[in-house]
C-alpha cells in the first residue's frame, strides 16, 4: 500500500477537505481519542484519509509529525478500540514525516461508532449522524423507496392510462416509440416499471415521477407538493391552499408556472422605461423547488413539500434533514434520492449536481434581496426567500448571511471577495465603504470568513475566502 510522495502532494493540492481527506499537523502528538473520532467518522462517510503533519489550511506546507512512533503498535490499538482495521503508514515526504491513516469504509448496512457516538462530518466539524441519516444506512441493501411497488398487477393498457409517458420522451427530446413494446421497454429500463408474474408493477419512481393523477397511487398521493398562501406574514389566515396532482417530472414546470403566478409584481424604473419584476427570482424559484422535491426524505410518512408564501417571504420546505451542513449547500453536493435526482437532471428540471444553488445566490444577489435562509429543524430543511429590503434596513444577522453567501460564490466562481465586490453586491457607493468593511468584520467574528493573506496589510488589497476554503 505504499503511498508515493506525488500522491501526498496532490492530496495536498485539493481546494478543501471533505468527508473523505483530513489533514491534522500534529508537529509532536495526536489525541488518541481524536484520533478514533475521525477514523470513525471517515469510515462511516464511505472511508477516506486522515494525514498527520499537513497543516490543514492551504498551501498546506508539510511540516512533519512525531506522533506515533510505532504504528504497527498504534494499528493494533486502534483494532482494539474500533474493532476495524486501519492501516497506518509512514511517508518520508522531503519535508518532513507524514503519517497516512488509510481508513476503510464501513459495510453495507452497518454504522460504526465511537463510546456509543455515530460520527459524521459536518463542514470542520464531528458531529453525530442525523437520525433519518442513520435510517437510511439501516435500510442499505434493501430495496430503497423508490423501488418499492407503487402499484401491482398492471396490464399494458393500465400502465400507459396511469402514466404520461409521452411527457417523458418529450422532455428527453426524444421520438415516441412506434410501438407500446418499445415504449415499457424504456421504462423498465429505467426502473419505473418492473415486469411480474401478473404483468407490470410501477415503482414509486416511476409514479411519483410520472402519475397523471397521483391520486390513483395510495402511497403517493401525500407526497404532491402544496403550495399555500396566507394573508399578511404569519399562518392565522390562509387565502389558498392547493396540493398538486400530478408527477413531479410531468407536472413540474405547472407546479413553477402556479407559484410564479401567485408571486406580486414591484414596479421598477429602467432607463425612464416602466416594467413589472417579481418579488423573487423566477430561477430561484424553479431551483429551490427542485432541490425539495430531490432531497426530501420519502420514508417520512403523512409530510411532504411546501411551498408557503407570505406576505414579504417564501418558504421552501421538505420532510428530512440534509446530510451536509446548509453552510456548505453552495459548494458540496449529497443527495438522499441519487436515482430520482439522475432522472430529474436528465429530464432538463434541475441543474447538474450542486449548481442550483450557486444559481439562487447569484439571482438573489442580482435582485438586491436579503440573502436566502437555509434552515434546519427537527423533521424538515427549509430555505426562505425574502423580499426586497434595503441594506440599512438590514439587521446584522441579514448582513452577516448575505456576506458569506456572496464570499461563497465568489469562491466557487473562482474570483475574490473584497470590500469592493461587497459594496456592488449591496449596491453601496464607494463613500459606504465602512460599512461593507463592518459587515466583513462581522462575518469574520462569527467564523463564517476568513482573511485569504492573513499577512496582508493593505484594506484595499485584502480579499476573504469562506472559513471552509
Amino acid at each position: 500500500m505504499a503511498t508515493p510522495i506525488q500522491q501526498i502532494d496532490t492530496w495536498r493540492a485539493a481546494r478543501s477537505e471533505h468527508q473523505r481527506l483530513e489533514f491534522k499537523e500534529a508537529k509532536t502528538q495526536f489525541d488518541n481519542r481524536k484520533l478514533y473520532k475521525y477514523c470513525v467518522a471517515l469510515a462511516n462517510e464511505g472511508g477516506g484519509h486522515l494525514l498527520l503533519g499537513i497543516e490543514d489550511q492551504p498551501p498546506r506546507k508539510v511540516v512533519g509529525t512525531a506522533a506515533f512512533n510505532d504504528p504497527v503498535d498504534m494499528a493494533a490499538k486502534m483494532f482494539q478500540t474500533l474493532r476495524f482495521r486501519v492501516e497506518i503508514e509512514e511517508v518520508l515526504h522531503p519535508d518532513g514525516r507524514v503519517l497516512v491513516f488509510h481508513i476503510p469504509s464501513r459495510p453495507l448496512g452497518t454504522v460504526y461508532d465511537f463510546e456509543g457516538a455515530y460520527l459524521m462530518r459536518a463542514g470542520e466539524e464531528l458531529v453525530p449522524m442525523s437520525e433519518d441519516r442513520l435510517r437510511t444506512i439501516f435500510a442499505e441493501g434493501q430495496p430503497d423507496w423508490l423501488s418499492q411497488p407503487a402499484l401491482k398487477n398492471c396490464d399494458d393498457d393500465k400502465v400507459v392510462q396511469l402514466l404520461d409517458t409521452q411527457s417523458y420522451f418529450d422532455l428527453l427530446h426524444l421520438p415516441y416509440p412506434v410501438n407500446r413494446a418499445g415504449v415499457l421497454e424504456r421504462f423498465e429500463s429505467e426502473k419505473l416499471i418492473q415486469r411480474d408474474a401478473a404483468g407490470w408493477t410501477i415503482t414509486n419512481l416511476g409514479g411519483i415521477l410520472f402519475a397523471k393523477k397521483l391520486e390513483q397511487f395510495d402511497r403517493l398521493a401525500r407526497k404532491a407538493a402544496r403550495v399555500i398562501v396566507y394573508q399578511g406574514t404569519n399562518k392565522l389566515e390562509t387565502k389558498q391552499d392547493k396540493p398538486g396532482t400530478k408527477g413531479y417530472a410531468v407536472g413540474f414546470q405547472e407546479l413553477v408556472e402556479f407559484i410564479n403566478g401567485l408571486v406580486p409584481s414591484n414596479e421598477v424604473i429602467e432607463q425612464a422605461l416602466r416594467r413589472e419584476v417579481k418579488m423573487f427570482p423566477e430561477i430561484a424559484v424553479r431551483e429551490l423547488v427542485a432541490n425539495a422535491l430531490i432531497h426530501q426524505d420519502f420514508t417520512e410518512s403523512g409530510t411532504s413539500v411546501m411551498i408557503e408564501l407570505y406576505d414579504d417571504r417564501m418558504e421552501i420546505s421538505n420532510p428530512g434533514k440534509p446530510f451536509i451542513s446548509p453552510d456548505r449547500f453552495i459548494d458540496e453536493y449529497q443527495s438522499r434520492n441519487e436515482r430520482l435526482a439522475d432522472l430529474m437532471r436528465r429530464l432538463g428540471i434541475c441543474e447538474e449536481k450542486g449548481s442550483g444553488v450557486d444559481k439562487v445566490i447569484q439571482a438573489v444577489e442580482t435582485y438586491q434581496l436579503p440573502a436566502p435562509d437555509f434552515r434546519v429543524g427537527e423533521k424538515r430543511t427549509s430555505v426562505v426567500l425574502f423580499a426586497h429590503k434595503d441594506f440599512e434596513d438590514m439587521d446584522r444577522i441579514d448582513r452577516i448571511r448575505a456576506t458569506y453567501q456572496h464570499c461563497c460564490l465568489r469562491y466557487v466562481m473562482n474570483e475574490r471577495m473584497t470590500n469592493q465586490s461587497l459594496r456592488e453586491r449591496f449596491r453601496l457607493p464607494e463613500k459606504k465603504t465602512e460599512s461593507a468593511s463592518r459587515a466583513i468584520r462581522d462575518t469574520v467574528e462569527a467564523g463564517k470568513i476568513k482573511l485569504a493573506d492573513p499577512e496582508q496589510t493593505s484594506l484595499r488589497y485584502r480579499h476573504y475566502t469562506p472559513f471552509w476554503a
